[in-house]
């Protein structure tokens, strides 16, 4: 896929999506910053700013997924996976804080799972009850390393190929692939997280590959049998978090090769300015944001529901019968009557 305008600097996947989350096929660039809001407008979440990409439809309104597991691979332009893939447009840092915040505050009194992992780094974010679930997940290096040479790791089962027991940068992509494994069999554990009617968030950052092509070069059998691992690793993982929230996940993993600089993307936004200041010569308003609307209706249905109202009770006040209707008249005839 070719991309005509900015920087094309990875792929933006989806392995996995339930049949009312619709993805259109087609090599549309993604905005590399667009990418949580792709993941809040799946969830049901609104969004500061439109979505002008055509790769993602409006869907069933009715039905959203219980949980979105978005997987950044970094070190590669894009991966050979099996599904729908989009170019993305200056691929910058970016983050699901945001889609973690709004899970967070509207289903804060039941169990969302909002779990983002960044191995390498040993950066991790849990936040919400059903997290505890998730404290015997290993996350620093040593417990990464301590948890492969366990009976029960991945090393006993997945083919090595050219990969080596010994080696750092080896032991850190492997440990990423025990995360992945590990995640899905906590999950399969406590289903129950998977069954109740709080959105799920997963987002992980693994580096293993990248590391992988700098100790041995990206021509290397290395890094290809790397690649492939990785290839079925994510796959496996994907179907296994699709099933465990009987088909109703969205599974997207981002390829990068490296992230462009915070600098550029900050140039990027002053000649934006710039731009749109040329563009903007008769100093309009800038559009309403997304709050406009809501505002709106809330405030027109009121007005009008206040106005049927006092209609409706100065037509009634004005057709009274005072014999009949108010107690006030009746009791006032009785005491006129007995008088």
């Amino acid at each position: 896929s070719v991309c005509f305008s900015g920087v094309c600097g990875g792929e933006f996947s989806i392995l996995r999506s339930p049949q009312w989350v619709v993805f259109r096929d087609g090599s549309w660039p993604i905005p590399g910053e667009r990418i949580p809001d792709v993941a809040a407008l799946t969830m049901g979440f609104s969004v500061e700013e439109e979505l002008p990409w055509p790769g993602l439809a409006v869907g069933d309104l009715f039905h959203r997924p219980q949980a979105t597991v978005l997987v950044t691979v970094k070190g590669v332009d894009k991966l050979p996976v099996k599904g729908l893939s989009y170019p993305i447009d200056n691929a910058v840092p970016f983050s699901l804080d945001s889609v973690a915040n709004a899970i967070h505050t509207l289903f804060s009194e039941e169990t969302p799972v909002v779990l983002q992992l960044a191995p390498s780094e040993e950066r991790v974010y849990m936040v919400g009850k059903a997290n505890a679930v998730f404290e015997d997940l290993s996350v620093t290096l040593r417990q990464l390393r301590n948890r492969l040479f366990q009976d029960s790791s991945i090393l006993t089962s997945l083919p090595l190929s050219s990969l080596s027991r010994n080696n750092e940068a080896d032991l850190l992509f492997l440990s990423e692939l025990q995360v992945l494994h590990d995640i899905a069999s906590l999950l399969s554990r406590h289903k129950h997280l998977a069954k109740d009617h709080s959105p799920d968030l997963y987002s992980l950052e693994l580096s293993g590959l990248e590391e992988v092509g700098k100790r041995y070069g990206e021509d290397s059998q290395q890094f290809k049998d790397a690649s492939q691992i990785l290839v079925d690793s994510l796959q496996k993982f994907a179907d296994e978090m699709f099933n465990l929230y009987g088909g109703n996940a969205v599974v997207e993993v981002v390829a990068v090769k490296e992230f462009n600089s915070p600098l550029s993307r900050k140039t990027r936004s002053i000649l934006q300015a710039s731009q749109s200041t040329k563009e903007n010569p008769y100093n309009l308003a800038y559009p309403y944001n997304y709050n406009y609307s809501v505002i709106f209706n809330i405030v027109l249905w009121m007005m009008i529901g206040l106005a049927l109202a006092v209609i409706v009770i100065s037509y009634n006040l004005w057709n009274m019968d005072p014999g009949y209707d108010s107690i006030i008249y009746r009791m006032t005839n009785q005491k006129i009557r007995m008088d």
